[in-house]
């Protein structure tokens, strides 16, 4: 029987990230809200610390380790986001870290999660597993593992930015999350079920990839091949079993988005609203556009999940 995070382990959470993690802003748009007849509320994690909300649970993890904990070093395995966010937290707090990351993982990232210190062990992500790489070098070195997403310490970090959204605009009538682990849903639809319980919460996963979809659907956690999208945080091939157990009991459903779709909505987002996001920092608000006949006169969250991707790639994306 897992021991599943609370709201009150958020609460928790808040209390230690407070003057480490930026509180994000929360933006709007008039044209969204005249193309989908709502008013939307954008949750911005690409302004967070590392540029994404994973800084959230990466802190609230490592600051609850103990004394032997940091002087042995933590170790993760990441395409690039809770990379930075281990490496970054990992430096604030005098912890030594290691980073399994894909060979093939955005350059940006991968100088970043250098770049605050981090010690990057490359794999490669169709051929090696890096749940198994993670684990050899924890019990060979006497690291300490923190997954990206199925860890009750990450979730509850995680869970703080649909927090601060619901303190600053009120409750909701729909709330979208990208969707790759678990991490950032399973830790939003706790908070939205203390705090607006009648939200129904949606998880956005790339249309290549959706174990989530299929999991929930299901009923089991469904594995699958490493996706092929440019929504390489949400690249994962399936859910933790602790996120799968908060997202198959406080989620509305798990809808999917496209490439193309999310190529339009960065487009968007650098055009109109002259900030810079991620592929998958795209899920949510791809999924809101694609269900707007729905939304019709309702309050709408939307939580932007990053910002980090290379600016080349950017450019070619929009070229195309």
């Amino acid at each position: 029987m897992l021991n599943l995070p609370t709201y009150d382990d958020i609460v928790a959470a808040a209390g230690r990230i407070a003057g480490h993690a930026h509180r994000t802003p929360v933006m709007r748009s008039r044209t969204v809200d005249q193309e989908l007849g709502a008013s939307v509320y954008f949750k911005c994690e690409n302004l967070q610390r590392m540029g994404a909300f994973k800084f959230r649970g990466a802190f609230n993890a490592l600051s609850k380790f103990d004394e032997r904990q940091r002087r042995a070093g933590v170790v993760a395995f990441s395409s690039g986001n809770h990379a930075q966010a281990i490496a970054l937290s990992a430096s604030l707090l005098g912890i030594s870290s290691t980073i399994i990351m894909p060979n093939d993982a955005p350059a940006s990232k991968v100088a970043a999660t250098r770049g605050y210190g981090g010690k990057v062990v490359e794999y490669d992500r169709y051929k090696e597993d890096r749940e198994a790489i993670g684990r050899a070098l924890a019990e060979e070195q006497g690291l300490t593992l923190i997954p990206p997403y199925d860890h009750p310490d990450v979730i509850a970090g995680q869970g703080t930015a649909a927090k601060e959204l619901f303190e600053e605009v009120g409750e909701l009538d729909a709330l979208f999350v990208c969707l790759g682990g678990g991490g950032l849903l399973s830790g939003s639809a706790l908070s939205a079920r203390a705090l607006s319980p009648n939200c129904r919460i949606y998880g956005v996963e790339p249309e290549a990839g959706n174990d989530g979809q299929r999991s929930f659907r299901s009923g089991a956690i469904v594995h699958i091949d490493t996706p092929q999208t440019i929504a390489d945080g949400a690249q994962t091939q399936h859910l933790g079993n602790y996120t799968f157990e908060i997202i198959r009991r406080d989620v509305e459903d798990i809808l999917t988005a496209n490439d193309l779709e999310l190529i339009d909505c960065m487009r968007f987002f650098a055009s109109r609203m002259k900030i810079v996001v991620e592929p998958t920092g795209c899920l949510g608000f791809a999924a809101a556009r694609a269900m707007k006949s729905q939304l019709r006169g309702q309050r709408v969250g939307v939580i932007i999940s990053g910002g980090n991707v290379d600016l080349t790639r950017f450019c070619a994306l929009l070229g195309s």
